[in-house]
C-alpha cells in the first residue's frame, strides 16, 4: 500500500512499483541479516587469521551498512514503506542466522553463502524492473550484484 497522500508519477504503475518495492524488499531483509550475521563475526571471530578477518569484516559490514540505506530508499521513492524490523525481516530474509559462534572458517563459509543469497535476491528483481523500464532499480541492483560477487570471491579464495 503506497504511503503518499500525493500521486506518484514516475513512469512507472503502481501494480508495477509494488512488485519491484517487494522485490526490494526482500532484498533490504537479506542485506540486513547479512550485515547483522557478518558484525557479529566480526566480534566473534578467533584463531590465527584473527586480525585479517576483524578488519575483513568490519569492511564488508560497513559496506552493508551503506547499502540498506541505498535500498531502503529506493523502495520509498517507489512509493512504499521499508521493511525496518527483525519481525519483517525475519519473514522476508532467506539468510539463516548463525547458531552459536562458529569457527573462522565456518563463518567464512556462511558469509559466501550470505553474499550469494544476496546475489540471487537481486538477481530476482531484475525481471521486473527491466519490465517497467525502472532503469535507478536496476542499476541498483547491478551495483549489488558486483560488491556481492566480489566479496564472495574473496571470501571464498580463504578457503
Amino acid at each position: 500500500m503506497p504511503v503518499s497522500s500525493m500521486p506518484i508519477n514516475i513512469g512507472i504503475d503502481e501494480k508495477n512499483r509494488q512488485q519491484i518495492a517487494e522485490g526490494l524488499s526482500h532484498l533490504l531483509a537479506d542485506t540486513y541479516t547479512l550485515y547483522l550475521k557478518t558484525h557479529n563475526f566480526h566480534w566473534n571471530v578467533t584463531g590465527p587469521m584473527f586480525q585479517t578477518l576483524h578488519l575483513m569484516f568490519e569492511g564488508q559490514y560497513n559496506e552493508l551498512a551503506l547499502a540498506v540505506d541505498a535500498i531502503a530508499e529506493r523502495i520509498r521513492a517507489l512509493g512504499f514503506p521499508a521493511p525496518g524490523t527483525y519481525k519483517e525481516y525475519s519473514k522476508l530474509t532467506s539468510i539463516p542466522e548463525a547458531e552459536g559462534v562458529p569457527s573462522a572458517e565456518e563463518m567464512i563459509r556462511e558469509l559466501v553463502e550470505g553474499q550469494e543469497a544476496v546475489v540471487r535476491t537481486a538477481r530476482s528483481v531484475f525481471p521486473a524492473a527491466d519490465e517497467a523500464n525502472d532503469e535507478p532499480t536496476a542499476d541498483l541492483l547491478t551495483q549489488r550484484l558486483q560488491i556481492h560477487e566480489k566479496t564472495a570471491w574473496m571470501l571464498r579464495s580463504l578457503l
